[in-house]
């Protein structure tokens, strides 16, 4: 799979060809530009509060006036005149600048709201990683503006790492992602010539599923208000609900189903969308990454629901919808839950735990190792096998038709390091915060991933992370965010060799 533009096309459609600036000057202009287009984003919940007057109504007009303010100040200072490029260094900073910046903006109503400043970051950023674990309780008598305003950052999340994920990983070389980078030489398979005719693509194919999933929902049951939050958070893979029940609220076996179909689409690439919706159904069809995936999720699902037949004695059907719903949820980071799987069994529990590791395509809105990253280790473990055999052999790892260089295979499992590095860690450091073992490791896992719920009676399904220290909970706020920006991102950045030069 190819994505539709090179990375140096999108950097000259953004910025334009080189002439010398202070190095922090594109920085500042774009992240201005996103502050700004996330104001105007915050001012969307005063339709869904009509007194600007009330205590929700006044933090949301403070807050888009103090956000718009803070974009203003940073497009004055990086002057416009003359044309620039963004560099590699550049591109890290601005990525990781917007996850880590653009979530203290959107704390700000949820402070106003009664929540401490840990808290709040706390649910901005899962919110804007698409991660989904909240520290809200009585959701279901939460104003419509918060309500809205959770879905909103997750489905703006959802959209941005798509964006990111297409475009800018792979300019940045950024665990295997360079697999799908197109050179610029090639126009062949070029979907769209403009970057910004690939960023209109996909959120047009964005909006429109977010748009079906609004009308089905609504169709088998849910109020029209439900249906477009949890429409946001279902394609943008997030899991934020309106209720403490999650989507277990809802028992329509219609919405189970429904609530699935649009979580796989958030997981699917949205490149394969674009080809898809001009015609070209054979590509859609013959993606390896996507038939792999499909594969895995039926695979898993039919384990799943044949225990919970066999040992829970479940009804066939029924057991088919939990365990369809839960394990999608799981697999693509959702985060949804119908129902507490952790009574399933000790099998279930473990089982669970693994798929929080797994994640959808790349180029989609989910987080996790990504398939593809699977399938390329499955080939290099076939590869070294085979020279075991046969030294004097010649063996090359392929991938959807395309040779996989040294460096790819190399930042993959670079990728698996740090990702167990990072585990390591945050679980240490929050056993040694007071967390118990289980939901120290869960909780990690669940950050750096982006999924949500992990296991316990804490941060389970049934629970979620408000009881945690307040220490813990920055902790794993900034694991969502390398999670979420795929490690490398982040970390180079505490690299000294970064800001020198």
């Amino acid at each position: 799979m190819q994505t539709a533009v090179d990375s140096a096309s999108f950097y000259h459609g953004i910025g334009v060809n080189a002439r010398p600036v202070s190095k922090f000057t594109p920085v500042l202009r774009v992240l201005g530009g996103l502050t700004l287009v996330f104001a105007g984003a915050m001012a969307t919940p005063l339709l869904f509060h009509f007194n600007p007057m009330s205590p929700s109504g006044a933090a949301f007009v403070f807050s888009v006036a103090a956000t718009g303010f803070a974009g203003l100040v940073m497009l004055t200072l990086s002057p416009s005149r003359g044309e620039f490029s963004l560099t590699r260094r550049q591109g890290f900073l601005i990525t990781t600048l917007a996850w880590t910046v653009l979530p203290a903006f959107g704390a700000m109503p949820l402070v106003e709201e009664g929540l401490s400043v840990a808290d709040a970051y706390f649910e901005a950023v899962s919110a804007m990683t698409t991660t989904g674990a909240t520290v809200m309780s009585g959701l279901d008598e939460t104003p419509h503006a918060i309500l809205v305003w959770r879905s909103m950052m997750q489905w703006v999340g959802g959209v941005g790492i798509i964006v990111v994920g297409i475009i800018m990983m792979p300019f940045l070389r950024v665990g295997g992602m360079q697999l799908f980078q197109t050179e610029s030489s090639d126009t062949s398979e070029k979907i769209v010539t403009k970057a910004f005719d690939l960023v209109a693509w996909i959120l047009g194919i964005y909006i429109t599923l977010t748009f079906a999933a609004t009308v089905l929902y609504t169709a088998f049951g849910m109020s029209w208000f439900d249906a477009l939050n949890h429409a946001m958070t279902s394609v943008s893979t997030g899991g934020f609900s309106t209720h403490d029940a999650s989507f277990g609220y809802f028992q329509q076996p219609a919405l189970h189903w429904t609530g699935s179909f649009f979580m796989l689409c958030g997981a699917l690439p949205f490149i394969a969308f674009i080809r898809l919706a001009k015609g070209n159904i054979g590509a859609f069809v013959g993606d390896i990454q996507i038939r792999a995936f499909l594969g895995f999720l039926a695979a898993a699902s039919f384990t799943i629901a044949a225990t919970l037949v066999l040992r829970e004695g479940m009804p066939v059907m029924e057991a088919a919808r939990y365990s369809t719903f839960n394990v999608i949820s799981i697999v693509t980071t959702t985060g949804y839950a119908t129902t507490d799987y952790q009574q399933w069994g000790a099998f279930a529990f473990g089982a669970f735990f693994i798929l929080t590791f797994v994640g959808g395509c790349s180029g989609s809105t989910s987080g996790g190792v990504k398939i593809y990253r699977f399938q390329i280790l499955r080939s290099l473990v076939m590869v070294h096998l085979s020279r075991m055999i046969s030294p004097s052999r010649i063996n090359v790892v392929m991938y959807h038709d395309r040779r996989v260089d040294a460096d790819v295979a190399f930042a993959i499992m670079a990728f698996l390091a740090i990702m167990l590095f990072s585990l390591v860690i945050s679980t240490s450091l929050l056993a040694w915060l007071g967390v118990d073992l289980l939901t120290a490791l869960t909780a990690s896992a669940t950050s750096i991933t982006n999924v949500g719920p992990g296991l316990g009676d804490v941060v389970g399904p049934a629970g979620n992370f408000s009881t945690l220290p307040d220490a813990a909970k920055w902790v794993l706020a900034f694991m969502m965010i390398v999670g979420r920006l795929e490690y490398f991102t982040v970390f180079v950045l505490l690299v000294p060799a970064f800001w020198r030069g």
